[in-house]
């Protein structure tokens, strides 16, 4: 049997159809799991927390939400080595429960994903991800190869990575900063940072790198429908552009199940 993946889905969720879609285009076992269905999550293999508004994003974005039960069973299999995969208001989620970057207490957040800047306005923007550090750091980066390239929409108010002097300083000298915003052509300055967040950061990883939390939304650039304009084959429901990730994540799940099950 393939490893399960969960999709788990809050009051609030919005996108985690095209989450579960690609998921399974890119060779996934992937299934929706509604939060009065909390109970099951224990019994899958690793969890992907989709993009949307849980809770409506009252107080700030994710801050609720990471108080959900839903969240102690991904806090539990986090612990226990599952891979977690938070995207948008997953990301937002994973940094508030604690879980990214995972240099404080669970559920003690030493970093956010803040309101964006200068103006903290929505963002709907086309942005490219680059790895910034080895694939190998993080266990669903780990089929990328150095320096990857992953095509993403970022769609967002609260997107811009905040912390203490201090907890940037952990963040960089813990590896914990997993991707950049870059240009198409790979180079990283601060015009290509849709939001002003801190280290030009889209996403993070935790210490032991089982855990990863990206703002953007790869799975918006994820099959050749989306960009027309520069197709990966003829087939226009093919899985592309943004699929690297979600296949990387695929491969490191059945990957961290089999070898669980070999020890």
């Amino acid at each position: 049997m393939n490893a399960r993946i969960a999709v788990p889905v809050f009051p609030g969720t919005n996108s985690e159809d095209e989450t579960v879609r690609l998921l399974r285009d890119c060779g996934g076992n992937a299934e929706l799991v509604h939060w009065s269905l909390a109970d099951t999550l224990a019994g899958y293999d690793a969890y992907v927390l989709s993009g949307g508004f849980a809770y409506e994003d009252r107080v700030r974005a994710g801050a609720i939400a990471a108080h959900d039960r839903i969240m102690d069973f991904v806090i539990e299999g986090a612990q226990q080595g599952k891979l977690v995969f938070g995207i948008c208001n997953g990301a937002q989620i994973l940094l508030e429960a604690g879980l990214v970057p995972g240099t404080g207490a669970v559920r003690r957040p030493t970093a956010a994903f803040a309101k964006n800047a200068p103006e903290p306005h929505f963002v709907c923007r086309h942005v490219y991800l680059k790895l910034a550090f080895e694939p190998s750091r993080c266990a669903i980066t780990a089929a990328l190869p150095p320096g990857a390239l992953v095509p993403a929409w970022a769609a967002h108010v609260e997107g811009r990575l905040a912390a203490t002097p201090q907890h940037l300083d952990e963040i960089l000298a813990g590896n914990h900063l997993a991707f950049v915003y870059a240009h198409a052509n790979g180079v990283v300055d601060d015009a290509a940072v849709p939001n002003g967040s801190a280290l030009r950061c889209a996403g993070l990883v935790n210490r032991d790198g089982n855990v990863l939390a990206i703002m953007p939304h790869p799975e918006r650039d994820g099959w050749n429908f989306n960009h027309l304009d520069r197709y990966d084959g003829d087939d226009v429901l093919a899985p592309s552009g943004g699929a690297a990730l979600f296949r990387s994540f695929v491969q490191a799940v059945a990957t961290n199940v089999s070898s669980a099950k070999g020890a």
